[in-house]
């Protein structure tokens, strides 16, 4: 029986590979969406990575093919309906937590500040960051308790 790692248990699926650039773009773009066709996540992207439909439909069939995207027919013609056979958040945290370790050296402060220092947040995004920390706070006073 393999050697299991300390805190992980038998049950816990492996993370997958990191994901291309350009998929992941694609991925982000039906996470943001809930689901969308080919023709309007090109469409949505076009300002910041602008690409033929055929290579937007590569992109997805890639994607599909390794389990990140199902898809049904359209109402209308031949459209395919994408959407992401899975949640956001593992992935974010993965890329974040690689980020992280390479360009900051695993100093998370040193990130958020420098994200800040490229874009200062809102008013209502301040007031929102204040809420977080409280919770992280009291998140981290109880595990002191214990």
């Amino acid at each position: 029986m393999p050697e299991q790692r300390p805190g992980k248990s038998k049950s816990a699926r492996p993370s997958p590979a990191p994901l291309p650039d350009a998929e992941l773009e694609v991925l982000a773009c039906l996470w943001r969406q809930g689901e969308a066709t080919a023709r309007q996540i090109r469409e949505t992207m076009h300002s910041y990575r602008a690409m033929a439909h055929g290579s937007v439909m590569s992109l997805l069939k890639r994607l599909q093919e390794k389990g990140w995207v199902s898809r049904r027919k359209g109402p209308v013609g031949k459209a395919f309906v994408y959407r992401p056979t899975r949640r956001p958040g593992p992935t974010y945290r993965s890329i974040l937590a690689r980020f992280r370790r390479r360009i900051f050296g695993g100093n998370s402060v040193a990130m958020v500040s420098n994200l800040f220092d490229a874009k200062p947040p809102t008013q209502e995004e301040v007031q929102r960051l204040r809420r977080l920390l409280d919770e992280l706070q009291t998140k981290a006073a109880q595990r002191e308790k214990k």
